[in-house]
């Protein structure tokens, strides 16, 4: 299902831009599993829809190591909210995983902001890069956060109702584990 939401993602990328459950897989990853296996299973879903944004929509910007290493990173930075927030209820993962698209947006395009050409190094520049994206773009950068915003928040909703639903399989942390 993660994969048919990426394939669907980067097919229909002016739709629903950044809408899509990896990011909240990675978050989630770290809440649920306690071990590797909540950061190895979203990295490898992750490296192996990779390409397919880029080549469906014919832009090979994508698949720079530089752009494979900040978007690495910023899945990093995910992950690691998320596993900061492994004892707190449902709630307090909801808002986190809100905090944690927010987190990879300034990260991304933060990078973007430091290393493009299309943005001035000037806070103006910044917040270009934040907000409007670069000068003639389809699509304005809130577009993306909003997204991603929207995506974290029902995929979050999603994996921890599952939590729920299938108590047999949990491993969840205090607050997530029906008893």
């Amino acid at each position: 299902m993660l994969i048919v939401f990426r394939f669907l993602g980067a097919e229909f990328s002016e739709v629903l831009p950044n809408f899509q459950p990896l990011s909240a897989l990675f978050f989630c990853g770290a809440l649920i599993a306690k071990d590797w296996k909540g950061w190895v299973l979203p990295l490898g879903i992750w490296l192996v829809t990779y390409p397919f944004p880029a080549i469906l929509s014919g832009n090979g910007d994508y698949l720079t190591p530089g752009v494979l290493l900040v978007t690495g990173a910023a899945f990093l930075a995910t992950y690691f909210i998320g596993k900061s927030l492994q004892e707190g209820n449902a709630g307090v993962m909801v808002v986190g995983s809100i905090a944690a698209a927010i987190g990879f947006h300034l990260i991304t395009n933060g990078a973007a902001w430091l290393v493009s050409p299309m943005y001035a190094k000037t806070p103006l520049g910044l917040w270009q890069s934040l907000w409007l994206g670069p000068e003639g773009g389809i699509i304005p950068s809130w577009v993306f956060l909003r997204n991603m915003v929207c995506a974290n928040f029902l995929f979050t909703l999603i994996f921890i109702s599952a939590r729920f639903v299938f108590p047999k399989f949990s491993n969840a942390p205090r607050g997530l584990a029906v008893r």
